[in-house]
């Protein structure tokens, strides 16, 4: 404020020696030249000089507010960039990792597809083996089942056979004679 009230006086000193120079030099006589329009020129100087002063003094409030106000408008845009160029450098490192981190997803997938890979085959294999163990086993028991039936067969035509022959070489003699043996080793066993 005292500042501002010392630069105001100098300009008017100043602008009143350059006035006084300027009037000094005009050689005529005129009504303004007179003593009344010195007096008049002296108070409208004043009257723009203290209205000048003034408007310096209501004004610097105002300079003075608008320059904080404009200061901490600067200090927040600092703030906020530094935010931003927080959040970008943040962000960059997160692009920067994403690479590495698809790249190792990539990996991690492809060898977990070869494990999966690996234990399809030996899950397909131990299937492989536990059907053909069951196949032998069933190539068995249609092979004991085939002997069985084959035996029984050969028995049965053993027996036909048999009995054709006894049939043939069957006379009522011998059945007489047979069946008279037979009666007697029922006698033996009883006694």
């Amino acid at each position: 404020m005292n500042r501002a009230f010392r630069m105001t006086a100098f300009l008017g000193s100043a602008l009143l020696l350059a006035a006084g120079s300027a009037l000094a030099q005009e050689g005529g006589s005129s009504p303004a030249d007179s003593t009344t329009g010195w007096v008049f020129r002296w108070v409208n100087f004043a009257i723009a000089a203290a209205l000048i002063v003034y408007g310096f003094y209501k004004a610097g409030p105002y300079f003075h507010d608008h320059a904080e106000e404009i200061a901490e408008k600067i200090a927040e845009g600092t703030r906020a960039r530094e935010a931003g160029e927080k959040l970008k450098r943040e962000a960059e490192a997160k692009l920067a990792g994403l690479d590495q981190l698809i790249a190792e997803m990539r990996r991690e997938a492809r060898r977990d597809a070869d494990a999966e890979a690996v234990r399809l085959r030996a899950l397909a294999k131990e299937e492989a083996h536990k059907i053909e163990h069951a196949a032998h086993a069933e190539i068995a028991a249609a092979e004991r089942a085939a002997r069985y039936e084959v035996k029984v067969l050969a028995a049965r035509m053993a027996g036909d056979r048999a009995e054709a022959l006894l049939r043939e070489g069957m006379t009522p003699q011998s059945e007489s004679a047979l069946f008279r043996d037979f009666v007697a080793e029922l006698d033996r066993s009883v006694n």
